[in-house]
């Protein structure tokens, strides 16, 4: 995740981050911006078309359309972030939950127990954070968990964590009070993987995302149909801009609908699980 200062917005105009979708669609810029000179020199150079009527009824057509991909645009970047903003709230959750149950834990149970959890807690943050990602095939270091290498490492790592509080139970060395206390942050980090999951395997339907692709290539290419008599040739910048504005949105949308992978905005999870093993740690060492 990119961090910056939201303050010092001026200074965004001249810097160019790898993320920046210009880099992504300059070519097709380029190639939209040749089409525009093509379509300029086919109908001024070449037909001598001026009939302004034509133009102007076209272009009250644009006007409505326009209006409509505005709104498509703002509903299809909006729901994006709801994903992206609920899959920060998940794992902030994840946070809080794994401090709470580390201070419970600490306070209720004896070394040995405390240091399995000190290990677990931790473990079930990275666990998540290479699920969600895809990566499965992985051997982590760990002295008192036995982790069965590709299957669903967070799943195996909760069942652990509940087990050895329930084995604790029995053997009297915790009362069911104090179970009972713990339970809702153990049976939480399930409940926070169901809800990641369902984030990363329900993208946005494939109908809706590929006819807003399909709206705006025919809503920019028939651009220069109505403004090549009025701009000339200076169509082409215009129209090349036009399309790095609105498929700039696009790019930005399906880029944070999926929060957990690597690309520069998405979730900061690497961060997030280095801290919550920090933190943990320090909760059992005082």
């Amino acid at each position: 995740m990119i961090s910056y200062n939201p303050k010092e917005w001026f200074t965004f105009l001249f810097r160019f981050h790898k993320s920046d979708t210009l880099r992504a669609l300059f070519p097709l810029m380029i190639g939209v911006g040749i089409y525009a000179a093509l379509v300029d020199y086919l109908l001024i150079d070449q037909l001598h078309i001026s009939d302004k009527n034509v133009v102007h009824k076209i272009s009250l057509v644009h006007t409505t359309l326009g209006f409509v991909l505005s709104l498509l645009l703002a509903f299809r970047i909006n729901s994006a972030y709801d994903r992206w903003w609920e899959g920060r709230k998940l794992w902030g959750s994840l946070v809080n939950n794994s401090r709470n149950l580390a201070i419970k834990i600490k306070h209720t149970c004896s070394a040995d127990d405390a240091a399995f959890y000190n290990e677990a807690i931790p473990l079930y943050a990275e666990a998540l954070k290479n699920h969600l990602r895809g990566i499965q095939d992985i051997a982590y270091n760990t002295t008192s968990l036995k982790i069965i290498t590709g299957k669903h490492v967070p799943n195996q790592i909760a069942s652990l964590m509940i087990k050895r509080a329930f084995d604790l139970n029995r053997e009297g060395k915790i009362t069911t009070e104090q179970l009972l206390s713990i339970n809702p942050e153990l049976t939480s980090f399930t409940d926070i993987c169901g809800a990641c999951e369902r984030i990363r395997n329900t993208p946005i339907p494939y109908n809706y995302g590929v006819f807003i692709k399909k709206f705006i290539f025919f809503f920019v290419m028939s651009l220069p149909f109505t403004w090549s008599f009025d701009l000339y040739y200076y169509t082409v910048p215009v129209i090349a801009f036009v399309l790095y504005v609105l498929a700039s949105m696009e790019l930005i949308a399906e880029e944070i609908e999926d929060p957990f992978g690597t690309d520069p905005n998405d979730l900061p999870l690497d961060q997030i699980s280095t801290n919550i093993k920090k933190h943990i740690g320090e909760i059992f060492e005082d």
